[in-house]
């Protein structure tokens, strides 16, 4: 395999060992994936503006998510399904972020419950949710969570109908049929549409398994009012997911909201967004400190997480560089690939010149917007 230097280099492996219909499924993104590719190229538009001759023979890169303290900003995304990646699949992505002291996601359609996951062992986790037509469902879901010790909710807000991945569509995407979306295992479904059991959805003649089963159970009435339905029925802090507008990030701050998630979805959803990190600024500047702003989509290198920081961010979240290391090594690449950002971090912090996390600034780094407006002195 050769020695593994940065997280991208699990996508490649991964490509090779998995399945096309499940490497393209978590890969790929929306329509000309314009958006996908934007994710990335945006952060390398973004230059630094490091501070020499500082002491930085000791960096503290710890802080807080919602209270809760972590060894470094960088945290894990839901992603859905992680037992097509790997047969350990989401324990073993528990295991890596309890091990490196950080947030573990786990998504609604995971392939492994949320007691599953608890069983691994101590470690502070959020459970990213999707709102059903069926409310009682959706409850019953948070309860599961709160019970198995779950500290956070993510409440995905950009997906009333799923983004076209022409990808999923063109393999006939469907959950492979040694699998379950266990979540949903146990639970009282007498209001359910039984031709769209959450756990095994069926195939239409035009699109994706997921699309279909998300057209029959994804609520597409959700709105502000339901963020507020949740919070009368949990005590958990609810993070929305998918903010990527100054209008909506005050409004999520009006719902009550305990954080944002900047986030495009991975670029799955609508595509021609901004990337995240594009739209990152102008999300905090309009939370205005009054509460935290995290990202996610596009963060491969502990630049990109610097960057996010100076931009703003309390943290970062990512997505495809654990289900691809999961894919490659399971456990082992998992822990590789939060090891390896870590490292990237502090080094990143040590040759700009920051010590800790509040030392990072908006001088530290050069956007675009910044080159308009002061350009590079002459030589």
């Amino acid at each position: 395999m050769g020695e593994i230097t940065n997280v991208m280099e699990y996508q490649a492996i991964a490509k090779q060992k998995l399945p096309k219909m499940i490497y393209d499924y978590y890969a790929s993104g929306a329509e000309d994936e314009w958006t996908l590719k934007e994710n990335r190229e945006a952060f390398s538009r973004i230059l630094f503006r490091p501070r020499i001759l500082i002491d930085v023979s000791k960096i503290d890169m710890s802080t807080t998510v919602l209270g809760f303290k972590i060894s470094m900003p960088i945290m894990i995304a839901p992603s859905a399904m992680q037992k097509m990646a790997h047969p350990e699949g989401e324990y073993a992505t528990a295991r890596a972020a309890s091990a490196a002291g950080t947030i573990m996601t786990l998504s609604s359609w995971a392939t492994s419950s949320v007691e599953e996951v608890a069983s691994t062992g101590p470690g502070i986790r959020f459970f990213q949710l999707y709102v059903y037509k069926d409310r009682n469902v959706v409850e019953q879901l948070v309860r599961r969570a709160e019970r198995a010790g779950f500290k956070a909710i993510a409440l995905t807000v950009d997906t009333p109908r799923l983004g076209r991945r022409e990808a999923d569509i063109k393999n006939r995407f469907v959950l492979p049929p040694y699998l379950t979306l266990k979540n949903f295992e146990g639970l009282d479904l007498a209001e359910m549409d039984k031709q769209f059991e959450p756990f095994r959805w069926h195939l239409q003649s035009n699109d994706s398994g997921l699309a279909s089963y998300v057209a029959g159970q994804i609520d597409r009435t959700l709105s502000w009012k339901d963020v507020k339905w949740l919070q009368s029925i949990t005590s958990l802090p609810i993070l929305v997911k998918g903010v990527i507008t100054a209008e909506d990030a005050r409004l999520a701050v009006h719902s009550g909201a305990a954080g944002i998630i900047v986030s495009n979805h991975g670029a799955r959803q609508l595509d021609y967004v901004p990337a995240t990190i594009s739209a990152l600024e102008e999300v905090v500047t309009a939370a205005a400190g009054r509460i935290p702003v995290y990202l996610d989509g596009g963060v491969r290198r502990g630049t990109d997480v610097f960057k996010a920081l100076a931009l703003g961010a309390a943290g970062v979240f990512i997505g495809r560089p654990v289900v691809f290391a999961l894919a490659a090594e399971g456990e082992a690449g998992v822990r590789n690939v939060l090891r390896m950002m870590r490292e990237e971090f502090e080094l990143t912090m040590a040759l700009s010149g920051c010590t800790s996390l509040a030392d990072i600034t908006r001088s530290h780094i050069y956007t675009v917007a910044d080159r308009f407006a002061r350009p590079f002195p002459r030589l």
